[in-house]
């Protein structure tokens, strides 16, 4: 107990991250308590600091804030965080974000590692399939590319490492596995994940106005959906190697 209470008021910890932006971290790990509290930071500091404050980027156990050297400087911004942190309470913390559900077509056509996964971890494709839409994920970070949601946790009987070599081109749409974490490529880009299937569901479209509909909070479901369904809503069938 001595040991997690040391480790609880070593946070939240405040580091410089260049010459606009610190970084305050929350807690360690992949946690929906510690991600809970980054929320409620979020909220905290667009009330409290709006005036010095330029953008917030939330992630698993952190919140980036950048804010204006104009009116500002690294000491003040600083002393704020502290006091804007400290006035938190556990109410604070009770945020729930939106509950979205994404078709998922899963088949070897559209996820060249499916096989590869049930193998690996000694179960069918079915197995496989029905691990990955039995739970409801997280969001618990935004990025590497615009739109792409980094969600967990992937139930133990289905992590799988990424892969040694990374794909070239993933298609847009492809929903992936990577150790304990799951995600959907919104765009195609390279990619060192393992793919299982495939959405028709757009996660990136700048036209909008929003980035994606994905926000670090929300809950994320995957069901399984036919060939068929899947064509008819508008995926593309593009043949992944």
């Amino acid at each position: 107990m001595a040991n997690s209470a040391s480790k609880a008021s070593n946070f939240p910890k405040l580091v410089s991250a260049g010459a606009d932006a610190v970084i305050v971290y929350l807690g360690e790990g992949i946690s929906v308590s510690v991600n809970q509290q980054v929320l409620a930071a979020v909220k905290a500091v667009e009330e409290q600091l709006s005036d010095v404050v330029l953008d917030l980027v939330p992630s698993y156990n952190s919140l980036m804030v950048y804010y204006d050297v104009l009116r500002t400087d690294e000491p003040e911004i600083r002393e704020r965080l502290r006091k804007t942190l400290s006035d938190l309470t556990s109410d604070d913390q009770e945020l729930t974000g939106k509950h979205h559900r994404i078709p998922v077509y899963y088949d070897e056509s559209v996820g060249p590692d499916l096989a590869r996964i049930a193998e690996t971890n000694n179960c069918s494709v079915d197995d496989v399939i029905k691990a990955h839409t039995e739970q409801t994920y997280r969001v618990y970070a935004m990025g590497f590319a615009p739109g792409f949601a980094y969600l967990g946790e992937v139930n133990e009987k289905i992590r799988t490492p990424r892969l040694d070599n990374p794909r070239k081109r993933i298609t847009a749409g492809s929903v992936a596995i990577a150790e304990s974490q799951t995600a959907v490529y919104p765009s195609s880009s390279p990619g060192g994940w393992n793919i299982i299937g495939r959405t028709s569901t757009q996660l990136y479209d700048p036209s909008s106005g929003t980035i994606s509909p994905l926000n670090v909070g929300d809950e994320v479901e995957f069901y399984s959906v036919s060939k068929e369904q899947f064509v008819d809503d508008g995926g593309d069938t593009e043949t992944l190697s």
